[in-house]
């Protein structure tokens, strides 16, 4: 018997015996997968680029950090003025100390002992100097003292005799005026050391100042003790002479006179360095003419007080005068200032 062929509901489907998950891909799946890796691959290779150029930009920084460093450790080699050599120009940058404070550029580090041994050998030049104008001025003292008192009096005036009062009067006064000539003498090698001394902790601008300003000292003091000599002794000893006339008869010591004529001779020596200390202030920024201006009440006061210190008079006629010039330097040195446009 021939067997009939099975009816269409009980054939078996080939399809629908696999499970969901066995079906194969289909193509658009395929190539949403082959995109999204081509993507993926892309990232990657731009994130490798970015890291590259990271390691680039970290490999310049680090050959300019060595580069800053050999400039750092470089010592910078100067002619003494603060020019290094190869260069022209004085404007330069100067390497840095501990804490980021800028240092002149000969300035080094020595211990104290050997900054006091140079400044005791210094100090021992300027003393030789002075030494040496103290015995030249005693050859010649006594024709100094003779000079001397004849000139402090005015014209017009009976020049009284000189009175000595102990044995060592007259030996005593030929040192002192012998000691006016030293100091005259060792008055310039002292700036000059302290120059120097100072030299290796000074920026080039400040040695400029300094230099300008040593001669200018030198020349300043000199006008002081002339100042002294030819106007303000002459006003002194016609006051002493005629304030007591017709009560006393005055006699002049020699040895007290000429405390005061050198005591007020050196005294304004240094009073008429009074317009270059105003002017070194201002040069290097530490005030300004306004502000000297503003407190000029207070300065009166100080050279009044420094005047009757350093000149003391029982007839307070020496500190008035020395008090009344110190203004007049002071006001002086102010009003060029103001003429100049320095404010």
């Amino acid at each position: 018997m021939s067997e009939e062929p099975a009816p269409d509901g009980d054939r078996e489907d080939p399809g629908r015996s696999r499970e969901a998950g066995d079906e194969p891909p289909r193509p658009a799946d395929e190539a949403a997968d082959t995109e999204d890796e081509a993507a993926d691959t892309e990232d990657e290779a731009t994130d490798t680029e970015d890291e590259a150029t990271d390691t680039e930009d970290e490999a310049t920084d680090t050959e300019d950090e060595a580069t800053d460093t050999e400039d750092e450790a470089r010592p910078v080699e100067t002619d003494g003025e603060g020019v290094a050599s190869g260069h022209g120009s004085p404007e330069q940058s100067y390497p840095d100390d501990v804490g980021g404070i800028s240092t002149p550029p000969d300035d080094e580090e020595m211990p104290l002992a050997d900054h006091i041994e140079e400044m005791i050998l210094r100090f021992a030049v300027v003393l030789l100097f002075a030494s040496a104008g103290t015995a030249i001025g005693l050859l010649w003292a006594s024709d100094a003292i003779s000079i001397i008192w004849a000139d402090v009096f005015p014209e017009g005036v009976d020049e009284p005799p000189p009175h000595i009062y102990h044995p060592l009067e007259l030996w005593l006064t030929r040192i002192k005026v012998a000691a006016l000539l030293g100091i005259m003498v060792g008055l310039p090698m002292f700036v000059y050391q302290c120059y120097l001394f100072m030299k290796p902790g000074l920026y080039p601008n400040e040695r400029k100042y300094y230099l300008a300003a040593v001669p200018t000292s030198v020349v300043l003091a000199g006008v002081g003790m002339l100042f002294s000599y030819l106007l303000v002794l002459p006003i002194l000893f016609y006051y002493f002479t005629f304030y007591a006339e017709g009560s006393a008869e005055i006699a002049y010591a020699l040895g007290e006179t000429f405390d005061l004529v050198i005591t007020l001779t050196a005294f304004l020596a240094i009073v008429f360095q009074i317009p270059l200390f105003i002017m070194l202030a201002i040069m290097m920024g530490v005030t300004t003419r306004r502000w000297l201006a503003e407190k000029r009440l207070y300065f009166w006061a100080a050279f009044f007080g420094l005047a009757f210190m350093f000149t003391f008079d029982p007839t307070a006629m020496a500190p008035v005068l020395v008090g009344i010039v110190m203004i007049l330097l002071f006001e002086g040195t102010l009003l060029v200032l103001k003429w100049v446009g320095r404010e």
